[in-house]
């Protein structure tokens, strides 16, 4: 399994931005899916973006638009653009790693390595 840590949560106003990055202990290869998910009190963990090592990318409606996920092999690094936010994207978000041979979608995917989170806050 892969190590991730998150960074660049925090605080920000609806209609902002942020971007958060997640780096990789070593670099994900040819066969790894990665993701990013978003966890809210008393709800399941959602897949809202997700690429694979040929960067497609596939991303939940409620985010489709607005967040870009983009993914730098270079310095095992997985980046989360992320703007117009509003208070439905208020969460932890948690970066993960899996095998894309299960699947690499935001519907199908096999994730096997997940960070600790970093926490996004909207204030109106």
């Amino acid at each position: 399994q892969v190590q991730l840590m998150e960074f660049g949560g925090g605080s920000m106003q609806a209609g902002g931005s942020l971007t958060l990055s997640c780096e990789a202990s070593e670099h994900p290869g040819r066969r790894f899916c990665m993701g990013w998910f978003r966890q809210k009190a008393g709800d399941e963990r959602e897949a809202i973006a997700v690429i694979d090592p040929n960067d497609r990318t596939s991303y939940a409606d409620s985010v489709k638009g607005r967040f870009t996920i983009s993914q730098d092999n270079v310095q095992n690094i997985l980046l989360l653009q992320m703007s117009n936010l509003n208070s439905e994207d208020a969460g932890v978000y948690v970066c993960a790693a899996g095998n894309v041979g299960y699947g690499c979608t935001v519907h199908s995917y096999g994730m096997d390595s997940w960070g600790k989170g970093t926490r996004v806050i909207i204030s109106s």
